[in-house]
């Protein structure tokens, strides 16, 4: 039977935080502890889903290890914490996740036209600038000016989600930007989802909806660069 890969990354020297900051993760490295863990408080954090261990990573990750937790292991609703875990593999995330951040994006544009209202166009050419960048067709100093460009979009009326996401996609802190996006398409699309009279009940519902399938996306490139650096390895 195969063990379960928990989610968990690490920041971009490949270093731990905290308390074991020195460190250096690697694949095939196992941490142990003989003390009582507890969830965000002691032990060994990892998570079911990219989604939510994205939510719980260092500002400046670089890294996304793939883990099994071993020994005492409980369960929280985003998260496990174990005594014991094990990295068996690592992939390199910066750009990844800044590219998950500009489908975000989109996807909350999408989601503001429901609204009738466009997009400002300095936010969508950001995220177009951004994903250019992304494969070495645009330079620093043009993502530089649409990332300029974009946050004066974030003061003009241009729908709140919209303007967030781009703004933050086209940011420098690949974790910060691709959760924020997340965050701010998953906040459009329950607000669009729900009526007047039912816009509290369906706040849950829809809010989950958009995050699995943010969910699904982050996974989907995950798979997709995990085959691609096997290929090449």
């Amino acid at each position: 039977m195969t063990e379960q890969i928990y989610y968990h990354f690490v920041q971009a020297n490949k270093h731990l935080g905290y308390d074991r900051s020195e460190q250096e993760v690697y694949p095939g490295l196992t941490l142990k502890t003989e003390k009582p863990i507890a969830l965000c408080d002691y032990g060994f954090h990892a998570s079911q889903r990219p989604l939510d261990a994205l939510k719980n990573a260092p500002s400046n990750t670089g890294w996304l290890c793939g883990v099994t937790l071993g020994a005492d292991v409980i369960h929280g609703n985003d998260k496990a914490v174990s005594s014991e875990r094990t990295v068996v593999w690592m992939l390199k995330v910066d750009k990844l996740l800044i590219e998950f951040a500009c489908w975000c994006a989109e996807q909350a544009f999408d989601v503001v036209r429901t609204m009738g209202v466009e997009p400002d166009p300095r936010s969508i050419e950001a995220v177009r600038i951004t994903r250019l960048w992304l494969v070495d067709q645009a330079t620093d100093a043009e993502r530089a000016a649409a990332r300029a460009a974009a946050r004066e979009a974030a003061w003009d009326a241009a729908g709140e989600a919209a303007r967030d996401a781009a703004r933050e996609a086209a940011g420098d802190a690949a974790r910060e930007a691709a959760w924020d996006a997340a965050r701010d398409a998953a906040w459009a699309a329950a607000w669009e989802a729900a009526g007047d009279a039912a816009r509290d009940a369906a706040w849950d519902a829809a809010r989950d909806a958009a995050r699995a399938a943010q969910n699904d996306h982050l996974t989907a490139l995950i798979r997709s660069a995990l085959a691609e650096s096997e290929e090449a390895a």
